[in-house]
């Protein structure tokens, strides 16, 4: 089939253009069709330039009165030009492109393209698109598609390719039954890859979104029924009756866990003496002390002669929860062996991690996904637990079963999904809910504020540093973009250290090297770093109760639970922790989204108030729900399709368990093929 050919079948692509393709997951055409744009550039009629606005990509028509001229500054070759309507002038302004001038000739006619700013001498258009009216006349109302790229990789490169291998693809029969398709009023599968990447229009692209939204929510609750049914009332061959030693360790804490603790808690532990395999979700705030209910719960495990194992998503926090967890074993006298494994240990090191969980000479092993990837086997592996849930999925679930004889599984997550949500997404599982924070931790105090109190937050920062205290600042983007003006990793590092002297500023993106990342995080986390300025990264990455300040750049370009995810990195330590949210578009709806942080620190309480606020129809921007398994599908956004999807796969497999009638051939196929893709990405 053509879909599985390589892309570099593809006119233009070669070896070196195909590695770089690969560096965001893309090898054959099948992987490229289903690369979705994040985004769209819609071409509007041309506006007078007394209706343009700051800091958004304008458009406007234009004859050249003087032509341009060009100058060279420190090296840099600058081309202007100007133009004026009865509403106003607009400079033109080009780097680097000094043959315009030719172009750019007295009374040429031309519609001018680009990103508007105020500058002192009035507003001008940096790196304007230049059409003659004719060919903008083409563009007029269409939608170009906007990829996440990569360097080297640009968006022209990947709409090229796309559009080849459009042209180049097999059609694929539709694997959706027709009833279903008919009653959801959804698009034929072949059109949807279309026209999510070269819609006409926005009822377009709505209509073939619609039906790849419907179809990962579709697969992926086949996948968790699939998980279900394998697992449901199987007895366990792990039977955990003495609980003497977690009891006697949860009375030693010098602290009282919460009611909600305790409660989940007892949940857990009844799971693990009821004789049956335990499939168990713990959802919990950010700080609402999931972990200590995991690190008693593993207690009991090896209490009863078993080995238990933790997985959490980097290797920073890996390192910590075993830190903390011998640290509290040695002071409370607790006679097990904890032991780490990461990925980036040395073949030696793994070897010994190896021979120790083979032997049992280990308890507990703590580790990422190391945990399943490596060459590991367990001696009685009765209990696993997997942090931050939403990092892993599905598949991870079932492999990591695999590792041991069904052992028990106990999922833990901070991300805060409504209840109605959280039971079709977790279809597998049980759900306990941590609804309270602990005692001693001070409510967060929020702000949202617009760009000029940008200065009065540094110097917070610069005072907050002073008391000995660690600030995150967030951005949306690694470095500049022509297409997104938002606030960048690379550059606002550098503007942090000028306005901080002698304050230690790093950053941290996910294109760095993981040991790179690893010992950035891990210099945070010993505070010798004072301010780490990160993408979301850093959302799950490492605990440091020090850091009392996370100021959020562009905080209007992000899902409301991503960020509360943000937030709860601050909070962590018994001082008053801050949150600073900066609007920076000066949309004062935008504004109203963001009060709803100001006002709460509850994160069910947000999850549920940003359902209400974005509405069904929100389809732009950034997707807040994006850890999960879906590409387009966002569950705040699309809940209510997640809802009638559950709906449809429960009354599917009513009539037709295992796939079997004539009509859902090709579904069994494509679900086939959708778990084999999923294992093999995991290199399992």
């Amino acid at each position: 089939m053509a879909n599985d050919q390589s892309i570099e079948t593809l006119k233009g692509i070669g070896e070196k253009t195909a590695k770089l393709f690969e560096k965001v997951g893309i090898r054959t055409i099948d992987d490229l069709l289903h690369y979705y744009p994040r985004g769209y550039d819609t071409y509007g009629e041309p506006k007078a330039i007394g209706e343009l606005s700051e800091d958004e990509t304008g458009t406007v028509e234009g004859f050249l009165k003087s032509g341009a001229t060009g100058v060279h500054v420190n090296g840099l070759s600058i081309v202007q030009a100007t133009i004026s309507d009865m509403t106003g002038k607009l400079r033109l302004v080009w780097y680097h492109m000094p043959y315009l001038k030719n172009t750019l000739r007295p009374d040429s006619h031309f519609i001018f393209r680009g990103r508007v700013i105020r500058k002192k001498n009035g507003l001008t258009m940096e790196q304007p698109q230049m059409f003659k009216p004719e060919a903008y006349e083409e563009l007029l109302s269409s939608m170009r598609p906007v990829y996440a790229q990569t360097k080297g990789l640009g968006n022209k490169m990947i709409t090229s390719a796309v559009e080849q291998a459009l042209a180049f693809r097999t059609l694929e029969r539709d694997y959706l039954p027709a009833g279903l398709r008919i009653a959801n009023e959804l698009a034929e599968y072949n059109f949807a890859i279309e026209h999510i990447h070269f819609p006409s229009n926005e009822e377009e692209l709505k209509f073939a979104r619609k039906r790849l939204v419907y179809d990962e929510f579709f697969f992926f609750l086949l996948a968790v029924r699939h998980l279900k049914e394998k697992r449901q009332n199987v007895q366990s061959p792990f039977h955990m009756e003495k609980q003497d030693e977690c009891r006697k360790l949860l009375a030693d804490l010098p602290y009282r866990l919460t009611n909600a603790q305790l409660r989940t808690l007892e949940e857990v532990l009844k799971d693990l003496k009821s004789g049956s395999v335990m499939n168990r979700l713990i959802q919990g705030d950010v700080g609402s002390g999931k972990t200590i209910i995991a690190v008693l719960a593993l207690l009991a495990a090896c209490e009863n002669g078993y080995q238990g194992a933790l997985m959490v998503p980097t290797e920073v926090l890996a390192r910590q929860h075993f830190e903390s967890v011998t640290e509290l074993f040695e002071k409370h006298g607790v006679d097990k062996k904890v032991i780490l494994l990461t990925g980036s240990m040395t073949a030696k090191e793994k070897r010994i991690v190896y021979e120790k969980v083979a032997s049992h000479e280990a308890d507990i092993i703590i580790g990422t996904h190391a945990l399943i990837q490596e060459k590991i086997v367990y001696d009685n592996l009765a209990l696993v637990i997997t942090d931050e849930q939403h990092r892993f999925g599905v598949t991870q679930r079932e492999m990591f079963g695999n590792k041991g004889q069904m052992p028990h599984v106990l999922v833990m997550s901070a991300t805060p999904i409504p209840r109605t949500l959280a039971i079709i997404l977790y279809g597998d599982l049980d759900i306990s809910v941590i609804d309270e924070l602990p005692a001693n931790r001070l409510p967060i105090k929020n702000c949202v504020v617009d760009k000029s109190y940008r200065p009065r937050a540094y110097r917070f920062i610069e005072n907050e540093v002073k008391n000995g205290r660690q600030a995150y600042v967030i951005c949306p983007m690694v470095e500049e973009s022509e297409m997104i003006d938002a606030e960048n990793v690379l550059d606002y590092t550098k503007i942090l250290r000028q306005n901080l002297p002698g304050i230690r500023v790093e950053y941290l993106h996910g294109k760095m090297k993981g040991k790179e990342k690893n010992k950035i995080m891990e210099e945070f986390a010993a505070g010798e770093i004072q301010v780490l300025v990160s993408t979301t990264v850093i959302e799950v990455g490492v605990n440091v109760p020090n850091a009392t300040v996370m100021m959020i750049e562009n905080a209007e370009r992000f899902g409301l639970a991503q960020l509360h995810q943000l937030r709860g990195r601050v909070g962590r330590g018994d001082k008053q922790s801050y949150c600073i949210m900066v609007n920076a578009s000066g949309n004062k709806e935008k504004n109203r989204r963001l009060d709803v942080l100001n006002k709460s620190n509850d994160g069910f309480y947000i999850a549920s108030e940003d359902l209400k606020l974005r509405g069904p129809g929100d389809i732009f921007g950034i997707r807040q729900s994006g850890d999960l398994e879906f590409q387009l599908a966002d569950i705040y956004t699309d809940a209510v399709t997640l809802k009638k999807v559950s709906e449809d796969v429960n009354r599917l497999l009513e009539q037709d368990e295992n796939l079997e009638q004539e009509e859902n051939q090709e579904l069994k196929k494509r679900l086939d093929r959708f778990l084999e893709e999923k294992y093999e990405k995991l290199n399992l």
